[in-house]
């Protein structure tokens, strides 16, 4: 393992505090900083102490000294990290300079992690400096704005016919294919603006930003909290029509499908399995529920454990699991060799997982999915189906399109 990031943590001080007012997350992460929150629980921060290697972030964490005053999962040092979708892709992390956090309980806390030799500088001082700086005028945003398909939607049909030969000829089960779309405005695109956007018509999903990757996503891949260990797998996936009958229809009849159902099931075993190699017990709810969002609705189950002591980390819990079943295909390595071969697209962080880390190995991670990479004035943004034998083409490009636009709704709007 390289020392130079341990080395560096060492020469930096964390210091937390208790924070006693509110404050905007999405204000704190602003357009380039780090954001992960639901239902306002989470975090937002700004600047970069250190950027990590993945395998190097327990060490480097547990390497930068922390005064602390509340001890709880979430303070001190914390590293933010959109880990791609193909297993063992190299990734860092990113350790902010200045991070808010706020925890379900209600209780604020203010991170800075900065040189030692600065001397111990008040961290809600920092955080009022660094709001007075970010509190200018509104960024006029893009007047015209160009979407097109990275692939012709007919090429994408067709690779999802080719898909369901090979499921019905028995050389797999199931396997995830994905579309992108590009979007190149004629002025940078906003991405606090996008976000705040996402905020307002996704209020239940985990809203993120790292590294210039943003999105809302509906779908917990894994937390930990001290011994506690979640998730959330979702598999199975119906549109909304705005129409209240309409969509009760709808769930009903994803909630009845013996396809969705097992496709499902699958997808649970397997977030089942994965964490009880890690844990004393591990349970699920008895029945999905329909999880309903502004333009699509999912089945969802609740998974809930107690970790073996000691507990693993959540990178380890994170690497375990993904990519699950529902954002790739079973059997894992047949379907990757598939989504190599018909999806002609780099994924990248799409359907990869993102979140947050401690120096105890607390965390959470959502599968990033509902996102876009933006850079300047282009943004891509991807969404993908799960194929099996009976899939029909068309259907699918149809439900592709209503998971696209959870993200082109927030960024094309002039």
């Amino acid at each position: 393992m390289s020392t130079a990031a341990v080395g560096a943590a060492s020469g930096l001080v964390a210091r937390t505090v208790r924070l006693d007012r509110d404050v905007d997350l999405l204000a704190v992460a602003g357009a380039d900083g780090v954001l992960f929150s639901r239902d306002r629980v989470g975090f937002g921060g700004r600047g970069v102490a250190l950027r990590v290697p993945r395998a190097e972030v327990a060490a480097t964490l547990a390497a930068i000294p922390i005064e602390d005053d509340l001890g709880r999962p979430g303070t001190g040092p914390v590293a933010f990290g959109a880990l791609p979708f193909l297993p063992g892709a190299p990734a860092d992390l990113v350790v902010p300079a200045l991070l808010v956090g706020r925890d379900r309980e209600g209780t604020r806390w203010v991170t800075t992690v900065g040189p030692a030799s600065a001397g111990a500088a008040d961290p809600v001082a920092a955080l009022d400096a660094e709001l007075a700086v970010g509190a200018g005028a509104p960024v006029a945003g893009p007047s015209q704005f160009e979407v097109r398909s990275s692939r012709p939607p007919e090429a994408w049909t067709d690779a999802v016919a080719t898909a369901t030969a090979r499921i019905r000829a028995g050389a797999l089960d199931k396997v995830v294919l994905a579309r992108e779309v590009v979007v190149t405005a004629d002025a940078p695109i906003p991405v606090a603006t996008v976000l705040l956007r996402l905020s307002q018509a996704y209020p239940d999903c985990f809203l993120y930003l790292v590294d210039g990757f943003c999105g809302a996503s509906p779908e917990l891949l894994v937390g930990r909290s001290g011994d506690v260990v979640r998730a959330q797998p979702m598999a199975g996936t119906a549109p909304r029509r705005g129409d209240p009958a309409a969509d009760a229809k709808l769930a009903a009849s994803l909630f009845a499908s013996p396809t969705y159902r097992q496709e499902h099931q699958v997808t649970i075993d397997a977030v089942h399995d994965g964490l009880l190699a890690f844990s004393s017990y591990v349970d699920y709810e008895p029945e999905p529920s329909v999880v309903a969002l502004a333009n699509v609705q999912h089945l969802a189950t609740s998974v809930e454990g107690r970790l073996s002591h000691p507990p693993a980390s959540i990178l380890e819990l994170v690497g375990a699991l993904h990519p699950t079943p529902a954002v790739c295909g079973r059997p894992r390595a047949a379907a990757l060799a598939v989504i190599e071969e018909l999806e002609a697209l780099d994924r990248g962080r799409y359907a990869g997982a993102v979140g947050w880390v401690d120096r105890a190995g607390n965390g959470q991670f959502a599968v990033s999915i509902r996102g876009a990479s933006i850079e300047g004035s282009v943004a891509r943004v991807v969404a993908g189906n799960g194929i099996v034998g009976d899939s029909d083409p068309a259907t699918e490009l149809i439900e592709t399109r209503a998971k696209l636009q959870a993200m082109l709704a927030a960024i094309v709007r002039p």
